[in-house]
């Protein structure tokens, strides 16, 4: 089954880390993207522009907008996708994400989401 991982965080958690430290975090975010490139496990991994556009519906017609705003402090910065056995072994990988030893209780972390299969049967 497919999870998507999404990774969240904050500028408080961003500014918090010195340009050494950000250095071997992107060497320990590569070296964990690389182990689970290996496993066969990893089926994307991208970090996001901070540009979103939302589209909405307004007066019965899609409006395309800057954001999304939303009220909160936190923003998704990157996702990853993997393909595994088990919810556990998703679960797993989530708790093993490098940059979550980062937040220093600062807020981000990382939501596990199982992607719906292609015809939606598993519903």
């Amino acid at each position: 089954m497919k999870y998507l991982m999404l990774i969240y965080g904050n500028e408080q958690v961003w500014n918090s880390v010195d340009a050494q430290e950000f250095a071997k975090l992107v060497a320990d975010v590569d070296a964990f993207n690389a182990d689970l490139r290996e496993s066969g496990e990893l089926v994307d991994s991208q970090g996001l522009v901070s540009r979103p556009r939302a589209v909405r519906v307004v007066d019965e017609a899609p409006v395309v907008t800057d954001g999304p705003y939303l009220e909160a402090k936190e923003y998704v910065g990157s996702y990853f996708v993997v393909d595994v056995d088990s919810e556990q072994r998703a679960l797993e990988i989530a708790r093993s994400y490098p940059a979550l030893r980062y937040s220093r209780g600062l807020g981000g972390g990382l939501e596990v989401w199982p992607l719906m299969a292609q015809g939606g049967g598993d519903l």
